[in-house]
């Protein structure tokens, strides 16, 4: 079984997530990061209710690896990679939550001691060591658990410090979406002297991302508008992705907010070559209008830990993805919901309503993006080998030759087949993603 997906170990808490298998990933984790002794492990969370007895498993396995753990509670996941990339005493990260995902799921992400989603490599070695099953051995010394929420104002400090400026006055909306940023977030935008509206502003397990936040930006949305509010910002529910709302109660996805922030760093000479990195779900419109700027793109597969390497190769100070995931390495080491929050307000702020610089930015190529779930995890894995739906997928590329494009891809979080057309006529956009949703439906689920 292939352990982990594009974000870490992901699945429900109960089923695939066992505390069994947590405590064996923990343990078997802390013997491929060990290196010496007295070396420390940060254990972050957000809200669902599986993630203390998750927490528990992986601490109970690192300390029988020998490893010392230091838990923060509850943490937006940017939290523990800046934590990690700056303690000493810091080898590895590990944040307990499925981000965007419902409250059944949970997950464990890794960072090394740079703060950087684990290598495939070392997944590869985990994975191979907890499938192998080798006994375990008694460590000459165990590891000792700490309980460490302290560590969370050294994070707050730098996302405040990272803005040159308050945001004095700012009338802003934050849908924190029952989860990580539940506390943190409306505690930063006060301290920058924004006027703050909360929803969904405490932790809880039950409603973490249920039509709130990031996913769902409708209540958002109204609420911007009864506050006559100049912005409305939906975190995940690790808060490492954020999306917005603009000032009529438009939502404004994370092409828009790579693009406006991209610009800005442009005209501040701040973009090496000026190159910006996304995946290939950014849309042909933004695509265009970066190039009309004269920066290039560099298009990656799906996946934070995909967009983060290619800076790495590129020299690319900023990168995301369509769905919020925005990472900026002016300001941080991991994708940043909060961080590319307080920046956008900023720019609001600064320069002109958001809904006008959505206007004066690009022209979006209609795109549908539909999922469908495929609960067999052969066929999800394997779908490429049937013959049916590549025919239709080879149907469309040749109907829409460079008038579009066509993405099929299984998601590396969730159990679903992701069905993305986009072209300049909406009509071929809507012909296309039903005759593509009703061929994986037919053949794969």
């Amino acid at each position: 079984m292939e352990l982990f997906g594009t974000d870490g170990v992901r699945g429900k808490a109960g089923e695939l997530l066992t505390g069994h298998l947590v405590l064996n990933l923990g343990y078997y984790a802390g013997l491929e990061l060990a290196a010496a002794p007295d070396q420390v492990v940060l254990i972050g969370q957000d809200s669902r209710h599986s993630g203390p007895m998750l927490t528990a498993a992986l601490t109970a396995g690192l300390n029988s690896a020998g490893l010392e753990v230091w838990q923060l509670g509850l943490c937006p996941t940017p939290t523990v990679a800046f934590l990690t990339a700056t303690l000493p005493q810091a080898i590895a990260g590990i944040m307990v939550s499925a981000s965007h995902n419902p409250p059944p799921d949970n997950g464990i992400k890794f960072f090394d001691r740079e703060g950087i989603k684990l290598s495939p490599t070392v997944q590869a070695q985990i994975s191979a060591a907890l499938q192998a099953q080798t006994p375990w051995q008694s460590p000459q010394r165990w590891g000792k658990t700490r309980t460490r929420p302290d560590l969370l104002a050294a994070y707050q400090t730098a996302v405040v410090n990272s803005l040159d400026r308050g945001l004095p006055g700012f009338k802003v909306v934050l849908d924190t979406a029952w989860g990580a940023a539940s506390e943190i977030a409306p505690q930063v935008f006060q301290q920058l002297g924004a006027e703050v509206i909360c929803l969904h502003d405490r932790p809880d397990g039950d409603l973490i991302n249920v039509d709130c936040g990031s996913t769902n930006l409708a209540k958002l949305a109204i609420a911007v508008q009864e506050h006559g509010a100049a912005l409305g910002l939906g975190f995940d529910g690790d808060a490492d992705r954020v999306l917005a709302v603009d000032e009529l109660g438009q939502s404004v996805n994370g092409d828009y907010i790579l693009y406006l922030w991209g610009k800005q760093l442009l005209e501040q000479q701040r973009l090496p070559d000026q190159a910006i990195v996304t995946t290939v779900m950014a849309n042909l419109g933004f695509e265009q209008a970066w190039q009309k700027l004269g920066g290039q793109m560099f298009r990656t597969a799906v996946g934070d830990q995909y967009v983060h390497a290619q800076m790495l190769k590129s020299g690319a100070m900023l990168g995301g993805e369509q769905s919020g995931h925005v990472l900026c390495r002016h300001y941080g080491v991991s994708g940043d919901g909060l961080m590319t929050a307080i920046h956008l307000a900023a720019l609001v702020q600064d320069q002109a309503p958001l809904s006008k610089l959505v206007e004066q930015s690009f022209r979006p190529f209609p795109q549908s993006l539909i999922n469908v779930r495929v609960e067999n995890l052969q066929k999800r894995s394997q779908w490429q080998n049937c013959e049916s739906v590549m025919a239709v997928i080879n149907q469309a590329e040749m109907d829409l030759g460079d008038r579009g494009r066509v993405l099929v891809r299984a998601s590396g979080t969730e159990p679903l087949i992701r069905v993305m057309v986009e072209a300049e006529d909406l009509e071929l956009v809507n012909l296309w993603s039903d005759r593509l949703v009703t061929a994986v439906k037919v053949n794969l689920t």
